[in-house]
């Protein structure tokens, strides 16, 4: 997990570029998502982290975005109902 105030924008960018980087999240929510999603856009910089992967969201606890990971959340939803 790469929290967004402890790197730098370049360093972010080539992260992404080469797919070292493919889901955001909020660490105060602990959500994720896609890179593109309206709602991560919105989030303030000091809550936004960064992910590898969805293992790497879900062992921090994190949980899918009904937004943009829609069928992720549905299954994470029925799993605690």
């Amino acid at each position: 997990m790469i929290r967004h105030s402890e790197i730098s924008d370049s360093d972010l960018r080539s992260k992404i570029k080469e797919q070292k980087i493919r889901l955001g999240g909020n660490s105060k929510l602990k959500i994720y998502g896609v890179l593109g999603c309206a709602s991560g856009k919105r989030m303030k910089r000091e809550n936004r982290v960064f992910f590898t992967s969805e293992q790497e969201a879900q062992q921090n606890n994190y949980r899918p975005c009904g937004h943009c990971l829609k069928v992720e959340y549905k299954k994470w939803k029925n799993g605690f109902i």
